[in-house]
């Protein structure tokens, strides 16, 4: 008897084949951009590669690296006050039996459930009147309100990981409410904390919106440069600055991954 061929292989090699270039596709093209000195259409690759777009990018006229800065400023403020924020809040949250929990936590997604456009004109327009506009302040604030969602959930989910009955034993042998708290259950939740501190840092870091109606043109951050560089058909600088923000993405992503345990996911919105 013939063998029987099982062609079932097939559609599995064809669905992963298809899922790896919907991924690395984009990301292929981008890397190309970043080397490609020139490229045009009907070609497929670069016709010259080099790398004297990097230099224009890094050069002093080029504004990446105090964008860099300026970006990583604004991203850092951002985590100390969503954290400032969500701290006391996430562990009041898991905690305290309050009235109406469910709608608190929902009150934090109030942010993410409106388009950006026209609340960002409003608070433009509010700002500008207070002299907040075309300030670092100004888009802290901005960044803090979207920052608070990943910071308070994840906050609050943390803190509910952690046993009470560690705080109590902790109250039993004499440390007080504060020491309980910063002795036992502040370095339990410290993983969750961090992981929301690097949601937070992630979301100031690619925040785009917001910094472009209250911070620019006073303000220029990362994504603001690509966005500049993009709309001017300066594709090999939007991708070099896009493979700028990419990178620390990617890097603090692997991170979360080892912060953010089971227990702690099982947590969230409980």
């Amino acid at each position: 008897m013939m063998a029987r061929v099982d062609f079932w292989w097939l559609p599995r090699a064809l669905s992963l084949g298809l899922l790896a270039f919907i991924i690395f596709g984009p990301l292929t093209n981008l890397v190309l951009w970043t080397v490609a000195e020139k490229w045009y259409f009907p070609h497929m690759l670069p016709l010259e590669y080099g790398f004297s777009f990097w230099q224009r990018v890094f050069s002093q006229r080029g504004n990446a690296m105090e964008s860099l800065l300026t970006s990583i400023v604004i991203a850092a403020l951002t985590v100390i006050a969503s954290l400032a924020l969500a701290i006391p809040a996430g562990y009041a949250l898991s905690r305290l039996k309050l009235p109406f929990r469910g709608l608190i936590l929902l009150a934090f997604l109030i942010p993410q459930a409106f388009p950006n456009l026209p609340v960002y004109v409003n608070i433009a327009r509010f700002f500008y009147q207070i002299g907040l506009n075309g300030t670092i302040a100004g888009v802290v604030m901005v960044h803090v309100t979207h920052g608070l969602v990943y910071a308070v959930w994840i906050a609050t989910a943390a803190f509910s990981a952690v046993d009470i009955d560690l705080e109590e034993a902790a109250r039993s042998i004499g440390a007080g409410p504060f020491r309980a708290f910063r002795d036992v259950t502040l370095p339990l939740a410290a993983p969750g904390l961090m992981a929301s501190a690097i949601f937070v840092f992630l979301e100031s870091l690619d925040e785009f919106t917001g910094s472009y109606f209250v911070g620019a043109p006073d303000v220029n951050t990362l994504p603001l440069l690509l966005y500049t560089a993009g709309s001017g058909g300066n594709y090999q600088i939007a991708s070099i600055t896009a493979l700028l923000l990419l990178v620390p993405s990617i890097g603090f992503m692997l991170v979360v991954e080892r912060f953010l345990r089971a227990d702690v996911l099982s947590k969230v919105g409980h």
